[in-house]
């Protein structure tokens, strides 16, 4: 079964956890990965990883070097993406748990984290705080943001809560070659201790 299928039958099965019923274009993939520093050592982490579009882009960049760890909360697509991605650390676990899948397997710090996580999972939980905690000083965090909906409520929470726990938040041009068009929010310089 082709992505597009599986993601609609899971967003079918679960709005509220699947944020989207079409995989993420090429055009915001590469939005998504562009401001990650990645080099040999680097630590990437994925929240909300879906079918695995960013991860196939993040693992060329990775070029077999570093450590890639996949968080995603529905079980069907986790197991998809694990079999797609051995080299991948894939964890069926709601991003919230972050801190704890870190800390079971080794990891310290992230140097980058990638988020494709619905509105949903911020009502949930201090995600921006709970990211920028996990981020090594000089480590990158970034979010897809619907543009279509950049201005209710919870997408201007979202951005306020980020500002909030990031020193330096910016916001990339509308990528118009995804469907909906969405935003990149790229947030570094963590404040410490923000969790």
């Amino acid at each position: 079964m082709g992505d597009d299928r599986i993601l609609l039958r899971e967003f079918l099965r679960a709005p509220t956890r699947v944020a989207t019923v079409t995989a993420s274009s090429d055009a915001l993939v590469a939005a998504m990965i562009a401001p990650l520093a990645i080099g040999d050592e680097t630590v990437v982490v994925e929240l909300g990883a879906g079918t695995g579009r960013v991860t196939e882009a993040l693992q060329r960049r990775l070029g077999g070097r570093g450590r890639h760890v996949a968080i995603e909360i529905n079980a069907v697509l986790a197991e998809r993406l694990a079999t797609r991605h051995p080299a991948v650390t894939v964890v069926c676990a709601d991003a919230a748990e972050l801190p704890v899948v870190l800390r079971t397997h080794g990891v310290a710090k992230a140097d980058a984290i990638s988020s494709l996580l619905p509105w949903v999972a911020y009502a949930g939980a201090p995600i921006p705080a709970i990211a920028a905690a996990a981020l090594a000083p000089t480590g990158t965090f970034t979010q897809a943001s619907l543009w279509l909906t950049h201005l209710l409520p919870p997408a201007r929470r979202q951005e306020r809560d980020l500002r909030a726990a990031f020193g330096d938040v910016s916001v990339s041009p509308v990528v118009w070659r995804n469907l909906p068009p969405a935003r990149v929010l790229a947030a570094r310089s963590p404040a410490p201790l923000s969790v």
